[in-house]
């Protein structure tokens, strides 16, 4: 055992299990979105020095979805969200959490979260957006599932959406390849019965955050230019150091919940590069049709990564009700984490009634989210008035004085 894993082991934070509690965290609906445009390998063959033949076998990737200029880490997030509500028939205002999983928000602030959180008229939520790069959403699905299990919220929303393709350097093809964008979304719900999310671990070490960096934008001096805002990689290391933690994350997420691999019906990894997701089977000793695999459609796309990765399993029939699974990332920071989980989605059945009058709701929330800001600039006005007049009675006062 390294040094650092005998330090992980001596503070691993006990508090991800639910088993002595009387709370369940349980995934209860999800939703995905995904831009229409398709960049193919055949596609970055004209943008750079690369082939198709290359691209796929050194990450599996074949096309990845790219953003159009209309569309934003918002707006994927917000699509997402208001499908994984239906599926859930869960109602906006019900939330007390929702959280955005990205490392491309639309601003630095107001949050992505924040913005959602107006646009579905979530009036009881707290909301934040969680950087923790590709591990992001396990980092978001552990925090709500706590706020759960200790009693404070009943349902919260968690969501995985990046546009990459707006950091990425398209002249650099050793990453220009790798990384693609989309949402995805899940709906937790607190319950009696046992199950949902079962438990989890998430891990950090910060001495190699070099290995992949994306600049905020922020000046470095008050004084100072911008730098740029795109993406570089030490491939090398940021491999070395995947095949590592997948499988150790994996193996401790399990011995925590007093599971063995034979336990798990389906692993849905982090979809980074086909040969991390080979090395990680390798390590855990199961053949490749145990894992998940879907990057040859979508590319890398960080927090949205494991979300979109469920809903297909889902849709190919690999993941079914009552099945335990186990979700595995890692990602810039460097950060790792998994999660295991029984896997309890119905679908709920589709009724015309519920989302006529859940896009009523939406058009509602928007009416109020209009009427509040205007409320602020009659509330500006009578509040510069107000100020007015108190400073004039203030000058009154200091003259009867003389």
């Amino acid at each position: 055992m390294s040094y650092i894993d005998t330090i992980n082991e001596q503070t691993r934070p006990r508090s991800g299990s639910a088993q002595n509690t009387g709370c369940f965290a349980h995934v209860v609906g999800w939703g995905v979105e995904v831009p229409e445009k398709v960049l193919t390998n055949f596609d970055l063959e004209e943008m750079v020095d690369t082939s198709d033949e290359w691209i796929r076998e050194r990450t599996g990737i074949s096309e990845r979805r790219i953003a159009e200029d209309r569309d934003s880490t918002f707006t994927l997030a917000l699509r997402a969200a208001r499908k994984a509500l239906s599926q859930a028939n869960v109602s906006p205002r019900d939330l007390g959490l929702i959280i955005v999983a990205t490392s491309t928000p639309v601003y630095l602030f107001p949050s992505t979260a924040c913005m959602i959180q107006d646009k579905l008229g979530a009036t009881q939520a707290g909301a934040f957006d969680l950087l923790a790069a590709c591990t992001g959403f396990i980092y978001g699905l552990g925090m709500a599932a706590a706020q759960i299990r200790t009693g404070m919220i009943e349902h919260a929303l968690v969501i995985g959406a990046e546009t990459l393709s707006r950091i990425v350097d398209w002249s650099d093809r050793s990453t220009c390849v790798l990384f693609g964008d989309g949402a995805g979304a899940f709906v937790l719900s607190a319950s009696d019965d046992p199950g949902g999310i079962i438990d989890y671990v998430l891990h950090s070490d910060g001495s190699g955050g070099d290995y992949l960096v994306v600049s905020s934008g922020v000046k470095q001096t008050w004084n100072g230019e911008p730098r740029r805002q795109s993406l570089t990689m030490n491939g090398q290391e940021v491999y070395r150091f995947a095949s590592r933690v997948m499988s150790q994350g994996t193996q401790e997420v399990l011995g925590m919940a007093g599971l063995k691999v034979d336990d798990i019906d389906l692993i849905i990894p982090h979809q980074a590069n086909i040969r991390i997701i080979k090395s990680a089977a390798r390590g855990l000793k199961l053949p490749m049709d145990r894992f998940y695999v879907n990057i040859d459609r979508y590319g890398n796309t960080s927090a949205a990564s494991i979300p979109l990765a469920i809903a297909d399993a889902v849709e190919d029939g690999r993941l079914k009700p009552n099945d335990k699974i186990v979700l595995v990332a890692f990602g810039a920071g460097l950060t790792w984490g998994a999660l295991v989980m029984d896997w309890a989605v119905e679908p709920t059945p589709r009724s015309h009634l519920r989302e006529a009058l859940r896009e009523s709701w939406y058009i509602l929330a928007s009416i109020r989210s209009l009427l509040r800001r205007l409320w602020r600039v009659i509330e500006a006005i009578f509040w510069r008035h107000d100020k007015s007049k108190h400073l004039e009675s203030g000058r009154s006062d200091d003259e009867d004085q003389e």
